[in-house]
């Protein structure tokens, strides 16, 4: 009888931890854990945690969910650089070609990284992943061009957070893409 009271007292201590939301969210937070210990040879974990885990929904998502998350961090934060570059460009640099690299940078996130995201993300979402994959080359192209066209400009200074940003969140979603099941 001792050994069915034990029993009976361990499954209702387990019911209402559970009931109280007890320790549920020990196994949330390790599913961010675990996509971006996945993808850990290629962000840094860190930020890979902190971003992924802002995102409402982070905490309950699957990897595949983590792929989406971080391809619309990605897609949002290459939006806002692309524009940074074009109203710095727009406000008119001194240094023409300072004002010629940003104008790139512009170019380079709202014609081919942006809008290469976006499509990466409706495939990724519809698990069509040659199709995603197919994009990969495109979807980094502007933090790296953009870096490039802005070494040893006065303006490289002040859009550099922005391309890092992007850079780091591009490789996120990358990466995810090419561990998800």
């Amino acid at each position: 009888m001792r050994r069915t009271s034990l029993l009976a007292l361990a499954i209702a201590i387990a019911f209402a931890a559970g009931a109280l939301g007890c320790c549920g969210g020990v196994a949330a937070a390790d599913a961010v854990a675990e996509s971006c210990n996945s993808i850990r040879d290629f962000v840094d974990v860190s930020f890979c945690e902190a971003r992924l885990g802002s995102v409402p929904g982070a905490a309950a998502a699957d990897r595949h969910g983590h792929l989406l998350m971080a391809a619309d961090l990605a897609t949002a934060s290459g939006a806002s650089a692309g524009d940074a570059a074009t109203a710095a460009a727009a406000r008119g640099a001194t240094d023409p070609a300072a004002r010629d690299a940003l104008r790139a940078c512009g170019f380079l996130y709202g014609a081919a990284s942006v809008p290469a995201l976006r499509l990466l993300r409706g495939y990724a979402a519809a698990r069509a992943w040659g199709a995603a994959r197919a994009l990969l080359l495109l979807t980094g192209t502007a933090g790296i061009g953009c870096d490039a066209a802005l070494a040893g400009t006065a303006a490289a200074g002040g859009i550099a957070a922005a391309n890092r940003e992007f850079d780091q969140l591009s490789a996120m979603a990358t990466a995810l893409l090419n561990v998800v099941d």
